[in-house]
């Protein structure tokens, strides 16, 4: 069994008295608790840290030059002490934010410039993905917390649920658009849903523009280049965009996700209560 901090505080005690018996009464425990802790500094060390005799015992030359390093060392140990715990009481430290940089659109202003304010010791990295691998980071510890649409159950997370949004058609409400030219993400599952089901509602189109950016899609679907797909809280960043009535929709989850070993640090906390914040003002 590897030695411990507490045992070089027996082990100075016991150098600083020169009897294994005085000290235990000094520190308030057993005789045998601290031959034990000198043995296991003595089995690290490879060395003998005392002569024993009947009148007490003598630092060897391995005791002496230990000993004079103890008290740094245990001074070293308070002060890891006290930065690991405040990790954990203080909004303090170097965390990372991840989200999709849509939903960063429209939630991280709202509440990032209040953050740095209230906590100057705060330092915020921001990661923008995909929301499935937002969630592979969290999980693999790459990422602190995220802002997460329709986030996996998994055992390592707590899920705290934000708001629902719904993906559905838009159009320009001030220009005339052109109704046979479909724009939206394909490789969202959310499109690919509401697809399936516009040919029962009467939605047909002859062309589809794709991109990779819902903002893109916005931007064109504002100019008039066609319908959108576009989840109704980015659509909402424009205020020349309307839903096509009778269209059909998805309905997502966004919800902020962090792991279960940092449900009682500090700054994760104030993180997410800042976050809910924000999204409770948006509904």
């Amino acid at each position: 069994m590897l030695a411990s901090p507490s045992d070089l505080i027996y082990f100075s005690e016991v150098a600083a008295s020169n009897n294994i018996s005085r000290a235990a009464e000094r520190l308030g425990i057993s005789q045998p608790s601290v031959t034990l802790a000198i043995q296991r500094i003595e089995d690290e060390l490879g060395a003998k840290v005392f002569i024993r005799s009947k009148r007490g015992v003598t630092l060897t030359q391995a005791g002496k030059e230990l000993y004079s390093q103890t008290k740094d060392l245990l001074q070293r140990w308070e002060l890891l002490k006290t930065k690991a715990l405040n990790s954990e009481t203080l909004v303090r430290g170097n965390y990372t934010i991840g989200c999709h940089p849509s939903v960063a659109l429209y939630s991280l202003p709202g509440f990032m410039p209040q953050l740095f304010k209230k906590h100057p010791d705060l330092e915020i990295n921001l990661v923008h993905d995909l929301s499935r691998k937002i969630v592979e980071r969290i999980i693999s510890m790459e990422v602190d917390i995220g802002i997460v649409v329709n986030p996996i159950r998994h055992p390592d997370l707590v899920i705290h649920k934000l708001c629902h949004d719904e993906v559905t058609f838009w159009k320009s409400k001030k220009k005339p658009h052109s109704a046979d030219v479909l724009i939206c993400d394909l490789d969202l599952a959310q499109t690919q849903s509401v697809i399936k089901k516009m040919g029962k509602v009467g939605l047909h189109f002859k062309r589809t523009l794709k991109s990779g950016s819902l903002e893109v899609i916005s931007a064109l679907t504002a100019e008039g280049a066609g319908v959108g797909i576009i989840p109704g809280r980015v659509a909402a960043l424009d205020k020349s965009l309307v839903k096509v009535d009778g269209s059909p929709s998805f309905t997502d989850e966004i919800s902020v996700v962090y792991r279960v070993e940092n449900r009682n640090v500090q700054t994760i906390q104030a993180l997410r209560e800042a976050i809910t914040q924000v999204f409770t003002s948006l509904n």
